[in-house]
């Protein structure tokens, strides 16, 4: 296996070379050691003899021999791993010694050729350390770049905040107002310049100031638009490019582009005096009506608003019309028959041929006069159009007014509607007349006073959180006002808000009189209350705006002389607005707050301490008596209890015997069986 077959031809002797094979010793040998040993030896045989023919199987085996000395470094692994645990250093001495006196050249190339392997592996070591250095430089370099990057993140600014427009703003509203100048002068003046000549040419400097400024308005609510912010589940949008975006997909985004295109530029080939190339600002109207249903939103009286809004629309109906009808005499020619406008020196001035036109409009919009009969066919078909155009539209304004008005009285008609019927009640019990005045005053007083809703229908469809907010913004600095309520927790204070009721006392009624059960405390909001003596006339004190009582009868203060009872008369001196809060309510607040409730009635003890209300003997006696009560309730629930588990012992006594006859039957049965079996 490890011999060479080596064909040479000596000089000597001239056999042919035998079958060269290492000494047993060497077979322990490496095949790659082994190869190159014999290798060497065969050239120092073929140098001494001068022969150098060497067949193809030598050429074959050196070359197989090179391959493997490249190889060596693994094969040497693999060698150890192979000769095994037992004997490995017999092996290694049989090895040495085989080189060194056999095949001194074979050994000398085999260290050769491990000093080779040596820098081999030793320069793959260094090529290992230096990707290793250029991996940590890089890991360096790399993090030093996120310093870098880190500094200059820190030193770029923040991005500049936009300019957003709010449209639930006073400021958008002005703009509005503003905006919808410029619409309102081009959608009155542009026909009126247009149909009348002399309009135009008295006033040319006049017009061009007016049309330039109303351009820079339209650019700059060109803008504005493209910046108005617009709710997205209830929150504003703030985005520069979202509200861009959204602009230009609007149909409004196009008629406003068309609205600013410069057809001015017309004039430098035509004149000046041809305002109807300006007509295409008429697509910015919806500025206009945006203003209008803004306005009607924010006033406080949206009836009449509303009324306006529609007699504007009907001027201006008439308006474009007027203005139509002389342009159609213009061009038909004046005086040419009786229908179109006459040309008479009397109607040569421009105020009497914008309202002798005017004038026309009305009566034929309207319908509601004669006008001159068409002559021509094209004054047949204008006279058609106003007819139809004041049927349908005149109509509808007309409809929308009558609407309006009967809106506007329908609070009083249904406030009416309550006093009739309320009338035809007392009419049916025959009330008395005077006890009948006093209510009829007491409804008046309603309605003058603004009085009449209720505020509870008014309020019912807002969420619960609105209507909480909008109690206390009414009834929490009044509330503040009770001396027993100053220091207590907003959210108690915010529970009790909700919970006052109003109440409307006409004069000369009891709000409370002596020794009645005090179940509410009161709060004047408006109005002028006496504390009146037995007989109803003596005045002791009159309380106004603000002032309050009964809130220690509501609390139920332990020895209180005067119990949970009224200790005055006291009555309305007018008509009398007040807030009262009932001790039930009170109560259910004060569940959730515990503490407040002990704080609440160390506040009323010691008013009533102060005021020598209090008897110090009563206290002790309600507490004995509180102690008994809880002893006597204590008593109470252990006898129920007692009885509870008389039941339950009972029961399990029960539940015994039934287990044993159980199991009684079934050791029966199995006995049974076995005897069958």
């Amino acid at each position: 296996m490890c011999g060479l077959a080596v064909s040479q031809v000596t000089a000597e002797s001239g056999e042919p070379a035998r079958f060269l094979s290492p000494p047993p010793s060497s077979r322990l040998l490496l095949r790659g050691v082994e190869v190159t040993e014999h290798k060497d030896l065969l050239h120092q045989q073929m140098m001494s003899s001068g022969k150098h023919e060497v067949m193809e199987p030598q050429l074959q085996a050196s070359s197989v021999g090179t391959g493997l000395l490249s190889r060596l470094p693994h094969i040497r692994q693999f060698g150890r791993s192979s000769v095994g645990p037992g004997e490995p250093g017999l092996s290694c001495q049989k090895t040495e010694s085989s080189r060194e006196n056999r095949c001194p050249l074979a050994a000398q190339n085999t260290n050769n050729s491990n000093n080779n392997d040596g820098k081999k592996d030793e320069k793959k070591d260094e090529k290992k350390d230096d990707k290793k250095d250029d991996k940590k430089d890089d890991k360096k370099d790399e993090k030093k770049d996120a310093k870098k990057d880190d500094k200059k993140d820190d030193k770029k600014e923040p991005p500049k905040e936009v300019w957003i427009m709010d449209p639930a703003t006073d400021m958008y509203y002005n703009w509005l107002c503003t905006t919808s100048v410029p619409v309102f002068y081009n959608l009155m003046f542009l026909v009126a310049r247009s149909c009348f000549n002399e309009l135009q040419y008295r006033n040319t400097t006049l017009w061009m100031v007016l049309d330039y400024i109303s351009d820079v308005i339209y650019y700059m609510d060109t803008f504005v638009r493209a910046r108005t912010g617009f709710l997205e589940q209830g929150l504003l949008v703030k985005d520069a490019k979202l509200l861009k975006e959204k602009y230009t997909k609007t149909l409004q985004f196009k008629l406003d582009i068309i609205s600013i295109i410069p057809t001015d530029l017309v004039f430098l080939k035509i004149g000046i005096n041809n305002p109807e190339w300006r007509f295409n600002r008429l697509f910015r109207l919806a500025r206009l009506f945006e203003f209008f249903d803004r306005t009607e939103t924010r006033t406080n009286f949206p009836n009449i608003f509303r009324i306006a809004n529609l007699v504007l629309y009907i001027i201006i109906i008439i308006h474009w019309n007027a203005c139509l009808y002389f342009a159609v005499s213009k061009i038909l020619g004046f005086g040419s028959d009786t229908w179109v406008y006459p040309d008479k020196p009397v109607y040569a001035q421009l105020a009497r041929q914008y309202i002798y036109c005017f004038y026309w409009s009305t009566l034929t919009l309207t319908t509601i006069g004669e006008t001159p009969p068409p002559v021509r066919d094209i004054e047949y078909f204008f006279v058609v159009a106003d007819f139809l155009t004041g049927v349908l539209i005149f109509a509808t304004i007309v409809g929308n007014v009558g609407a309006m008005i009967s809106n506007m009285n329908a609070e009083r008609v249904e406030f009416q509607a309550k006093i009739d019927s309320i009338k035809q009640y007392m009419h049916f019990r025959k009330v008395t007349k005077d006890l009948e005045a006093r209510v009829v005053k007491w409804f008046d007083y309603l309605w003058t006073e603004g009085k009449s809703c209720d505020e509870k229908l008014v309020l019912k469809n807002l969420p619960d959180k609105l209507k909480a907010e909008i109690a206390i913004n009414v009834h929490l600095e009044t509330l503040r006002k009770v001396r027993i309520f100053q220091d207590c927790e907003a959210g108690l204070l915010v529970e009790l808000v909700l919970k006052l009721q109003p109440q409307v006392f006409s004069p000369g009624d009891y709000i409370c009189k002596k020794g009645d059960i005090g179940r509410e405390m009161y709060i004047i909001k408006e109005g002028k209350l006496a504390v009146v003596a037995d007989d109803g006339v003596t005045q002791f004190v009159v309380l106004s705006d603000g002032a309050y009582f009964g809130e220690i009868s509501i609390l139920g203060i332990k020895g209180s002389k005067a119990g949970n009872r009224r200790t005055a008369n006291i009555r309305s001196v007018g008509y009398s607005d007040l807030f009262a809060l009932s001790k039930d309510d009170l109560m259910e607040a004060l569940i959730e707050y515990p503490d407040a409730k002990y704080a609440l009635e160390d506040k009323g003890r010691a008013i009533l301490m102060k005021d020598n209300l209090i008897d110090e003997s009563l206290v002790a006696a309600v507490d004995a008596k509180d102690l008994e009560d809880k002893v006597n309730q204590i008593g109470d629930s252990v006898e129920v209890m007692m009885t509870k588990l008389k039941k339950l012992s009972n029961q399990y006594e029960s539940f015994q015997r039934k287990l044993r006859q159980r199991l009684t039957n079934l050791s029966n049965q199995v006995r049974s069986l076995r005897v069958d079996e």
